[in-house]
């Protein structure tokens, strides 16, 4: 790593960062050699990835570092919640522009990043930085294990499953994207309380994520549209349901019961926050409920 503008050297920074980023009993060693060392687990280990990129998932000029530092962070937790898991250590890599190798960027940067890890316990173990002419590029890379029943996955919904959201929807781009909660707890409370069929994060919408379920359980879905949650700051738009369906990075969980453990999550007001929006149904048609006409919206879709 060269660093240019830093009044730190890079041994310096390094310190510096060890005394900001969290660890925890998964971690052996981290920060500080050539590899990290973890602790083996008796569980299944999850294991996923995340590149953000400024200009396409963040503003640089608008986010700043603190919330940068946390979304690279929080949209990996999301990811291993939408598993039914549990996070245990982070490894970050930064290709930052030349304007931002310092400490002015980097010291607060982790700081957004270790508030967030040291609420879920998650370890910073480790990383790397190079210094290039292109845009910020953050990529986070974190490791956890799976819950105590396995993990969850997308393609195992079933026909007459009843389909659930945890939170509202839509018009996350308000600010939401930078400083949501992922639902960590959230999923270990429904691991721990009922056995869930299928689970997905939803990061590309509703209208894409839902499809996702169902293409790969080979189902189809009934949605009541009454029954969608929209965040407070949509309840007067115009087209407050279609946002609510398209917009994306809401990163709330997307998960189908049974019809018999649904109506034990219904009649149990701790898991109030959780929403019935629909039901898995046979084939492959995704449908409003009420009319049967096809839902034709879609969410965010990647460019190639």
């Amino acid at each position: 790593m060269i660093w240019r503008r830093c009044s730190m050297n890079e041994i310096e920074l390094i310190e510096s960062l060890k005394r900001l980023c969290p660890s925890n009993d998964s971690v052996i060693l981290g920060i500080d050699d050539d590899a990290a060392i973890l602790k083996a687990t008796l569980r299944e280990s999850l294991v996923c990835a995340d590149m953000l990129m400024d200009g396409s998932h963040f503003l640089l000029n608008e986010a700043g570092p603190e919330r940068i530092g946390h979304k690279a962070l929080a949209v990996n937790l999301s990811d291993i919640a939408a598993m039914g898991g549990r996070a245990l250590s982070a490894f970050v890599s930064l290709a930052l522009p030349k304007h931002l190798a310092h400490e002015a960027f980097l010291l607060p940067f982790y700081r957004g990043m270790s508030a967030l890890a040291r609420e879920f316990d998650v370890a910073i173990a480790g990383g790397d930085t190079n210094i290039w002419n292109g845009p910020l590029v953050v990529n986070v890379t974190v490791l956890g294990e799976a819950h105590a029943k396995g993990p969850v996955r997308r393609s195992t919904a079933k026909a007459g499953d009843r389909i659930f959201v945890t939170g509202p929807l839509g018009n996350s781009i308000e600010g939401h994207h930078l400083s949501f909660r992922p639902r960590l707890d959230e999923a270990k409370q429904l691991m721990d309380e009922f056995t869930l069929n299928s689970m997905m994060d939803i990061s590309d919408g509703l209208g894409k994520d839902l499809r996702t379920i169902c293409r790969q359980s080979a189902v189809g879905a009934r949605i009541d549209r009454a029954a969608i949650p929209i965040r407070d700051t949509l309840k007067n738009h115009p087209d407050a349901l279609q946002k609510a369906f398209c917009d994306g990075e809401d990163f709330e969980l997307c998960f189908t019961l049974s019809e018999v453990e649904a109506q034990r999550l219904l009649g149990d007001q701790s898991f109030a926050y959780c929403r019935a929006i629909g039901r898995i149904s046979e084939g492959q048609d995704i449908l409003w409920s009420d009319d049967l006409s096809p839902i034709l919206w879609q969410g965010f879709e990647h460019q190639s």
